[in-house]
């Protein structure tokens, strides 16, 4: 038997329960996974409070690292021993051990350490495809990511100052503004004592930038396509405030053309190649030091609603790892 965090209702953290979990050997084109490391993201909340609906009793948690234990069937890129890390649905990553499809697996370079990969897999390749696929950022552009110091918002600062970008940032407090200008974001805003909207045009002297990464949702949107220069990209890749009402195409044209997505990690990873060479990417821009995870909080795994609560009430910077 392993342990594992369970819920059989959607609610608050109160609702998730560590108990005795039955692993099971691993089927056709399946392995199992001793997890060293799990990664925390506000998907998570969002799966625990009903926000977004599965069958329940369920697990929680999207994103891991570990070391194969066992192979099925048919599996041969993958041995026992072999250090990996993913991002996988359903949900179930708050567990000692799991069983998943190998497909849904990488291999863990040597240079990159559990608590890093467990921590990067979901966020970073959100922060991956955000500045290279969704907006591929260029020299020379200037970028506006709310959240600026949270998980995705402190990679995706420093990838996108890496790659030559001028960045702002939004974030909640000094200390949050002192940690995002630490990692690459040029022009951090205090939302709650300033517009963002009139930083932005102050600091683009009324030309805007030409993407907006906002994770925030019904807060924020209106704000955003206002930052926009003609043309521009509003990329809406989470909803932390609730979600976007319907948005009528007016709102766009009438700003200039703009382009408006709600992309997910998971369209992005759906094709084995398109994995494989977004995880290399990440992890050659981890290991060469242009981008570091920031694990900024530690929480053991039975802890994991202690964590939950800090999440939710904003207390967290940076990434945070659940410990089995």
């Amino acid at each position: 038997m392993a342990k594992a965090i369970r819920i059989e209702q959607v609610g608050g953290p109160e609702v998730m329960q560590w108990v005795d979990v039955e692993v099971g050997e691993p089927g056709a084109g399946q392995v199992r996974v001793k997890h060293e490391a799990v990664g925390l993201n506000y998907i998570d909340v969002y799966f625990r409070t009903g926000h977004y609906p599965m069958p329940l009793p369920a697990g929680l948690g999207m994103e891991a690292a570990g070391v194969v234990t066992a192979t099925g069937p048919g599996v041969t890129s993958f041995k026992a021993g072999d250090r990996v890390a993913y991002v996988a649905r359903p949900p179930g990553a708050y567990a000692e051990e799991r069983v998943l499809p190998a497909d849904a697996l990488v291999k863990l370079p040597d240079a990159i350490s559990f608590e890093d990969a467990a921590s990067a897999m979901l966020k970073g390749l959100t922060a991956q495809y955000l500045v290279r696929r969704t907006y591929r950022v260029q020299p020379g552009d200037t970028i506006l990511i709310h959240a600026a110091a949270g998980g995705v918002g402190l990679l995706v600062c420093q990838w996108a100052k890496a790659l030559g970008a001028t960045v702002i940032g939004t974030v909640g407090s000094d200390e949050k503004a002192d940690l995002a200008k630490a990692h690459g974001c040029d022009h951090p805003i205090i939302y709650s004592r300033e517009s963002f909207v009139e930083r932005v045009k102050e600091i683009t002297h009324g030309s805007g930038v030409q993407v907006v990464y906002d994770s925030i949702g019904k807060d924020t949107w209106k704000g955003s396509l206002d930052c926009l220069a003609p043309l521009g990209y509003f990329v809406c890749f989470g909803s932390s405030s609730g979600p976007l009402p319907p948005i009528d195409a007016s709102e766009l044209s009438n700003r200039g053309s703009l382009y408006f997505t709600r992309p997910t990690l998971f369209s992005y990873i759906a094709k084995r190649e398109w994995l494989d060479s977004m995880a290399a990417e990440l992890f050659d821009v981890i290991a060469s030091g242009k981008v570091e995870t920031n694990i900024r909080q530690r929480y053991a795994l039975k802890d994991a609603a202690e964590a939950h609560r800090a999440l939710e009430g904003r207390k967290t910077t940076g990434s945070t790892v659940l410990v089995p």
